[in-house]
């Protein structure tokens, strides 16, 4: 799949959703083909902010990241939206509707809005969707949004590969501060309670409270203290508050060496989980493994034998000495 790759590191969209296909292909001379790409576009990547968006369903994340990212565009920015979208367990397909639900902000030219399918990936998260990051850093993009299903671990999946991770609350300080993580809270570098309008402006005022005591408990050890804001996208209130707080973290990210750190222990973290998966991959495909993982399945469901000498049997068989 031939890829113009000054096009792409132009801004060209469709080189740029070209790409992507390409790096989402599980072809295997696909795979290989985009591994060449990105490392030949690795030298224009970082540039941009990345920035992670989850919340329970019906928080209003299609709702807060048009709205701000049209504030970005007005700012002279131009914005990526990778949205994933939960694959069917049963079927397999995924409703990719972000784009409708995003109108305003897909016409722009200097927007990009790319729908992916989970497809079973731990948490939600597209498998692909750091790949994908990188691409849009090539083509240009100044800032990436993330935006999870806001389901089981997708949260932690996005927060180990974005700069900023920010968490959308509902106005609602009783049900949902007992329901959240403690982890989720962890992670989160901000807090932001979307529809504080009309009657549910003092209801998100109390929340907001609540929040900030909730992360005063849980202060994290590093340069920043996780903020806790309100906002309402329907109204386009706060949303450039919400930019300014995004901003003054990366500057300060930046100037103290945390933003770099922080990307390199995510490229260690991100090579460390693939090299399980091609370890597994290995493991499927070889041809005396098939054989005997059935028979060892069947022992380790009798009792006949531990799962720890079921798997040392078929490791061994990976990295048996050579003849």
């Amino acid at each position: 799949m031939a890829i113009d790759t000054e096009a792409l590191k132009n801004g060209n969209s469709r080189a740029l959703a070209k790409a992507i296909t390409l790096v989402e292909s599980k072809r295997v001379e696909h795979r290989t083909e985009a591994q060449l790409l990105l490392e030949q576009l690795l030298p224009h990547t970082g540039n941009s902010i990345r920035i992670g968006i989850t919340g329970i369903p019906g928080v209003g994340k299609s709702t807060f990241i048009e709205a701000f990212g049209l504030y970005l565009l007005t700012q002279g920015k131009r914005v990526a939206v990778l949205a994933v979208d939960p694959s069917s367990p049963i079927a397999g397909g995924s409703i990719l509707g972000d784009k409708t639900r995003m109108e305003l902000l897909s016409r722009s030219k200097d927007a990009f809005i790319r729908p992916s399918p989970s497809e079973g990936s731990l948490g939600g998260v597209a498998q692909k969707t750091r790949e994908t990051m990188l691409l849009c850093e090539a083509a240009g993009y100044d800032v990436i949004l993330v935006e999870t299903v806001g389901v089981g671990q997708s949260e932690y999946e996005v927060a180990s590969m974005v700069d900023f991770f920010m968490v959308l609350m509902l106005p609602n300080a009783g049900d949902e501060l007992q329901g959240i993580k403690k982890g989720i809270i962890e992670l989160a570098d901000a807090l932001v309670i979307n529809k504080a309008d009309g009657e549910s402006i003092n209801l998100a005022q109390q929340t907001r409270r609540h929040y900030e005591n909730a992360l005063h408990l849980l202060r994290q050890n590093t340069f920043w203290t996780p903020q806790v804001m309100s906002c309402s996208a329907l109204k386009n209130e706060n949303i450039e508050a919400i930019w300014g707080m995004i901003s003054g973290f990366k500057i300060d990210a930046t100037k103290n060496g945390a933003l770099q750190e922080k990307r390199s222990r995510q490229a260690r973290e991100w090579m460390k989980k693939l090299l399980h998966e091609m370890l597994d991959m290995k493991l499927k495909l070889n041809p005396e493994v098939k054989v005997l993982l059935p028979e060892l399945n069947q022992k380790v469901t009798d009792g006949e034998t531990t799962p720890y000498l079921a798997a040392s049997r078929l490791i061994n068989i990976l990295f048996k000495p050579e003849a």
